[in-house]
């Protein structure tokens, strides 16, 4: 393999394979980047226990609309593979300072990096050795396809609940699923949820509890960009996620997903209207207290129609007590204590300016949602205070 490339292009392919890249692995050949070169393109890869990244570049920019000639990222000399040091490789790119990158690899696996007038000699691997990855023409059939900005919301509406212990492995992914033609994905460590759904306007592929790692999803969001359009799918074990230079996948968790519908309530006996800023600004003050208290309690106290409490004690410190505006009320007067943190990680998940507060009872589960929206559901379970 014998190649020059564009160095910025180069270096952030490197910055994004490198995030499936463990120096730790048990797996030696694992520790390095694939790169696969054809007279077209360039193929960086990289694979763990738990994903694998893949990103192109492209020998010529696509041209759009009446632009200039394209730009050349790669010039191929001579086809072939290699694998990278990933302990070296971004810090060696990085650190190089000209505008083109020429990488030459010969019969004994060692390559040659020049650039300006540095030159590296690194040691490699045998590239047959590297597993074999999915390729970017797969799979064709049995995905839909989302915009990026759309993935990000969905992901970022729902992974911040999953269970952050091991205790029950299955609840420390997102659950991906197809319901009466609408995409859902839920989160839950059991005592809060998150779900959001979303319509298509079209047909989707059945979906059954596709349980996604939430470690897996954080690396996708770095990932993908709002103006992707990207392409999901799923095998038995694995999920695909594609776009036009990147293939990602991730690997599905064992067992069943618990039914989480029936812990949702159906109806509610008090039902305000609050401003989201106004709401997460006064948990947040109460937050300062606390956060050092057992389950971070926070008091919540609708009093009347107009008014709503948010108050936390600490008795070697003090207290703090804030009221805030209702815009409508419904319901009974009610009194919850919760998670703080919970609180405030529901509320940034939710883009409405209002958000509705259903509450069924002092230690029922109550809803957060976006104003007059049940397309995202916030579901925290109250704390239980003497």
């Amino acid at each position: 393999m014998w190649i020059t490339v564009d160095r910025d292009k180069f270096y952030s392919a490197i910055q994004q394979v490198q995030h499936a890249v463990n120096s730790r692995t048990p797996i030696p050949i694992l520790t390095g980047i694939l790169l696969t070169v054809d007279e077209n393109q360039l193929i960086l890869s990289g694979s763990n226990s738990d994903i694998s990244i893949q990103t192109r570049i492209p020998r010529v920019e696509e041209k759009k609309g009446d632009e200039e000639e394209p730009k050349e990222w790669l010039v191929v000399h001579r086809p072939g593979k290699l694998v990278l040091p990933g302990r070296y490789a971004g810090e060696i790119i990085r650190r190089l300072d000209g505008d083109e990158i020429t990488i030459e690899c010969f019969p004994n696996h060692t390559m040659k990096i020049v650039s300006g007038k540095a030159e590296f000699v690194l040691n490699g691997m045998d590239p047959d050795e590297y597993p074999e990855l999915p390729s970017f023409d797969w799979p064709q059939e049995g995905g839909f396809e989302l915009p990026g900005h759309l993935l990000k919301k969905l992901i970022q509406q729902t992974v911040f609940a999953v269970a952050e212990t091991q205790s029950r492995p299955i609840l420390t992914g997102v659950c991906w699923e197809i319901i009466d033609g609408q995409l859902v994905l839920t989160a839950t460590n059991s005592h809060r949820l998150a779900r959001r759904t979303a319509a298509f306007g079209h047909a989707l592929p059945v979906i059954e509890q596709a349980v996604i790692p939430g470690k897996s999803l954080h690396e996708l969001l770095k990932l993908v960009d709002d103006e992707d359009t990207v392409r999901i799918a799923f095998t038995q074990n694995q999920m695909v996620v594609r776009t036009n230079q990147l293939l990602y996948t991730s690997r599905r968790l064992e067992g069943f997903y618990p039914d989480t519908s029936r812990i949702i309530p159906q109806t509610a006996k008090t039902h305000v209207r609050i401003s989201k800023r106004m709401l997460h600004d006064a948990v947040d003050r109460a937050f300062l207290f606390a956060r050092e208290i057992k389950n971070n309690v926070v008091k919540c106290s609708i009093q009347d129609e107009t008014t709503l409490v948010i108050s936390a004690d600490m008795p070697s410190v003090g207290q703090v007590t804030e009221t805030v505006p209702i815009y409508a009320a419904d319901g009974e007067l009610s009194h919850i204590a919760f998670n703080a943190r919970y609180m405030l990680e529901a509320l940034r998940a939710i883009d409405s300016e209002d958000v509705d507060l259903l509450i069924t009872g002092p230690m029922s589960p109550f809803i957060l949602r976006p104003e007059g929206d049940d397309s995202l559901i916030q579901l925290i379970l109250p704390v239980r205070t003497n």
